[in-house]
């Protein structure tokens, strides 16, 4: 099935090849200027710290639907050893097994292509078995320290959590703005809430997996006016599962990621955040999130928090 009209309009209006450059491999993360990042340190009040991310554990959040992503297997394989002979200081050392994109992560923008294109008109070629993404992997998100913004779209409509298949739509967006009390701005991080992540918390992964709220293919062209660095929420698919285009997978991924060079995140545990935004009166903070400089990776998992 070919990509719809529709997806090429919304495509071509959120298109960001060549803003920065022909060589450009990071996309909206240039719009995290040193200006950005000293006035996101003014919304250090409390210094509240809240963290973000989903414990790697092998019961993790993925069912096995995706092929290769798995959850972290532990294994010890040093205990207490001497090394250096009897009586000497003794070292444990760990091993992990894992999908990249297992638990709490960034999308690097090499994540999917489309039309045979990536960011930037790069040719999806360049990933490969080997060498893995030879543009644009995540490694290249070499620092991620922004203003963050909780946008808590489940309690700006007045529940805990949205209904499965419910798309998050630009209205959703504008209204969790509202609440919010503070206008989304260029260089910012959105952190989307929707209340699915409750549903994995309360032990059923497979209910959190499907059927999931998520992101529109409205909203990208919410993101790109505002000029969003980039933006996470708290379902394992990001955007509405399944699809609300039926038979159009992955559009929101394809928008976000190749026409706009804007890294997403999954995952994210913001039940903690929503309470204490809600309790101290904002929702904007110092947000520190720079994933594992995995090279050439497509992906990597990250432990973001949130500091208000």
């Amino acid at each position: 099935m070919s990509l719809p009209e529709e997806f090429h309009e919304i495509a071509e209006r959120v298109n960001n090849w060549g803003r920065w450059g022909a060589d450009d491999e990071i996309g909206t993360l240039n719009l995290v200027t040193g200006e950005v990042v000293r006035e996101a340190a003014r919304c250090v009040r409390s210094g509240r710290r809240v963290p973000l991310a989903l414990p790697l554990k092998q019961d993790g959040v993925q069912t096995g639907v995706t092929p290769g992503r798995v959850n972290p297997l532990h294994v010890m394989v040093q205990l207490n050893q001497e090394l250096f002979g009897p009586g000497t200081v003794a070292c444990s050392d760990d091993a992990v097994t894992m999908g990249l994109q297992a638990g709490t992560h960034w999308d690097a923008l090499p994540h999917v292509s489309h039309s045979g294109r990536l960011y930037n008109g790069r040719p999806a070629a360049g990933v490969t078995a080997h060498g893995g993404a030879a543009f644009s992997g995540i490694d290249k998100a070499r620092h991620l320290v922004s203003r963050g913004v909780l946008l808590d779209v489940a309690r700006a409509r007045g529940v805990d959590r949205l209904e499965g298949g419910h798309a998050v739509t630009p209205e959703d967006l504008d209204a969790a703005e509202e609440l919010a009390g503070t206008r989304v701005r260029a260089g910012d991080v959105v952190l989307v809430r929707t209340g699915q992540m409750r549903v994995y918390l309360a032990g059923d992964a497979h209910g959190y997996a499907y059927p999931s709220p998520g992101l529109s293919v409205r909203t990208p062209e919410w993101f790109h006016a505002r000029d969003v660095a980039a933006v996470a929420n708290d379902t394992l698919t990001f955007e509405v599962f399944p699809p609300e285009i039926e038979g159009l997978w992955l559009a929101v991924h394809a928008l976000d990621l190749v026409e706009m060079g804007m890294p997403q995140g999954q995952n994210w545990n913001l039940e903690e955040l929503s309470t204490a935004c809600g309790q101290e009166g904002r929702y904007a903070f110092l947000l520190s999130a720079t994933p594992e400089p995995f090279v050439g990776a497509t992906g990597a998992p990250v432990a973001p928090v949130a500091v208000l």
